[in-house]
């Protein structure tokens, strides 16, 4: 058992997926002086901030930030944009989409839920198809809204997008599309405009590399006009007074003004080295470590070659093997935190975040706590991860690297 002092030396060993670890850099931002929210100084932050924020999501629309997490801007999406007992088609990918469709429930919508049966849902990516199937079925078109997951954390699955959309105008269906992002952004390719998404949901304590606290809606103007006959109660959440004040770099009320700060920084961070740049390195981490699952012997979660996660890597254990008691003895040998299953995968299959201030040998120390954390608990491996990963970095060098 632990003590609550537990302070071992060294640098703790963040490899959950989100919070992310936070650059130096962004931390020193953070601590810059409290600056007086209604003074011409912080207006001047703000409209560079929403400037930069919009290239992030590749949008030319209004982006919302909220001083809030991933939770609230599930909420704001939801209650800018329906009405009570509006009809919502989610789609179950994993966890995080299931406290998405219990949030609906609560706000008064009517949450259907589509998915593959069982486990395997949970292995696998949005069926775009059995969303086209259930639209054209929906004549009176009483279903408002189709949400969807993007990078699924629980799972390690990053659903096509484009697909979606693609099945909404296939089906000549007017509901609007709202996507989270959270764990996407940053670190997935993510498109709010050309995918033809309406309102994009997101956070600042993945791909951004921020503390919890920051939370996004980005819009599109068929999101801005459903919001206008909304019926749902708002006040914080609601858009219209924050888009208002947002005009001259201002909020409604009182912002997270440190946080701001942060999130100027690492936004600043994000397009010195240029989205696509950001982008391939998460790929190529998220391979390295899928390379040395695979020398492990063991199996990925995601099933789906074609949809497999930038951002995490979930590892599935052995019959028999219990998940969370291996990320436990990880934990209390290694000072290494894992993310731990959830929902239907709880006790299946731990998690392995590579995405935000991360690097190769960062990585390459978090499998070494994997692979002897895994041989101390009794799993038989094919072979050493490590070694895998090791001749993968080596051989495929990061873009910048001539």
């Amino acid at each position: 058992m632990l003590k609550l002092d537990f302070h071992p030396s060294g640098r703790h060993f963040l490899q959950i997926p989100g919070p992310s670890p936070v650059p130096d850099r962004i931390l020193r931002a953070m601590s810059l002086p409290t600056i007086d929210h209604r003074g011409p100084e912080f207006g001047a932050l703000g409209l560079e901030l929403l400037a930069k924020v919009k290239v992030i999501f590749k949008t030319t629309q209004p982006v919302i930030i909220y001083p809030a997490s991933g939770t609230g801007a599930w909420e704001a999406a939801l209650i800018n944009t329906m009405s009570t007992g509006d009809r919502v088609l989610m789609f179950e990918t994993g966890h995080f989409a299931t406290l998405w469709e219990k949030m609906a429930l609560r706000l008064g919508l009517e949450p259907e839920f589509l998915g593959l049966p069982g486990y395997e849902g949970w292995r696998a990516g949005v069926q775009a198809n059995m969303i086209e199937d259930r639209l054209r079925k929906d004549t009176g078109h009483t279903i408002k809204a189709v949400c969807v997951v993007h990078n699924e954390t629980s799972t390690g699955v990053t659903s096509n997008i484009p697909a979606v959309r693609r099945a909404i105008d296939a089906a000549g269906h007017p509901a609007l599309l709202l996507v989270d992002t959270i764990s996407g952004l940053a670190c997935a390719d993510y498109q709010h405009d050309a995918w033809g998404v309406d309102v994009t949901i997101s956070g600042s304590q993945k791909g951004l590399m921020l503390p919890p606290g920051i939370s996004f809606n980005a819009l599109s103007d068929n999101a801005i006009a459903a919001s206008k006959t909304s019926n749902l109660p708002k006040s914080f959440w609601a858009w219209d007074e924050i888009l208002e004040a947002n005009k001259n770099g201002y909020w409604p009320y009182t912002p997270n003004t440190n946080l701001l700060y942060g999130l100027n920084e690492a936004l600043d961070m994000l397009l010195e080295e240029g989205l696509e740049q950001v982008i391939a390195r998460h790929q190529r981490w998220a391979v390295g470590v899928r390379t040395a699952v695979e020398a492990w012997g063991l199996e990925v979660q995601c099933q789906e070659p074609d949809v497999y996660s930038p951002v995490l890597t979930g590892v599935v254990m052995p019959e028999g093997v219990d998940a969370d008691a291996v990320r436990r003895l990880i934990y209390e040998r290694f000072d290494l935190s894992l993310g731990m299953g959830l929902g239907k995968s709880k006790g299946k299959m731990f998690r392995i975040g590579h995405l935000g201030d991360c690097n190769d040998l960062t990585l390459i120390a978090a499998l070494g706590g994997c692979e002897a954390g895994l041989k101390l608990s009794g799993v038989n491996l094919k072979g050493s991860g490590v070694l895998a990963a090791l001749e993968y970095f080596s051989q495929n060098r990061p873009h910048h690297v001539n």
